[in-house]
């Protein structure tokens, strides 16, 4: 397949990402248990305050090693078209989420993890790199976020 749109500047990526963390309900969450075996989901998720919020039960092999391993890769898109997000992971039980992270989660995907009957935990993730390229030249100029900072 021959390339031929110019590559997209580095502000106008970050422009896409940010309407997409707006735009998109799910984002892939790829984690890791002590061994190292991977796990990959996909999970609704709502950017606040800089941070993407997921929300998931707490035995599950991704509740577990966010609460463990206190690490993510999340990623958007397809292999054409991604954004790759390597953050930290904090978990908040459903009594300790912030209520605007909360009230945010629930406006965005009309569901409250607070109210289900099962238990489920909210994970704030903070960026520590970010990536987004759209195809084999958008590789240079790639990163936008790095070491928790705006590049772009």
């Amino acid at each position: 397949m021959k390339i031929t749109r110019t590559p997209r500047t580095p502000e106008r990526r970050k422009r896409d990402l940010l309407r997409r963390l707006e735009t998109e309900m799910d984002i892939w969450v790829a984690t890791a248990d002590a061994d190292g075996v991977p796990c990959l989901v996909p999970l609704w998720f709502v950017r606040h305050e800089e941070c993407l919020w997921l929300a998931t039960r707490p035995a599950t092999p991704t509740g577990r090693n966010l609460r463990e391993g206190r690490r993510a890769r999340l990623a958007l898109g397809d292999t054409l078209d991604v954004a790759l997000i390597d953050g930290d992971a904090e978990m908040y039980g459903v009594d300790e989420v912030p209520a605007d992270a909360a009230a945010a989660f629930l406006a965005k995907t009309g569901w409250d993890p607070r109210a289900d009957e099962a238990p489920y935990v909210f994970f704030r993730v903070r960026p520590r790199t970010v990536q987004a390229r759209n195809g084999e030249h958008e590789m240079r100029g790639r990163f936008l976020l790095r070491d928790g900072n705006w590049v772009v």
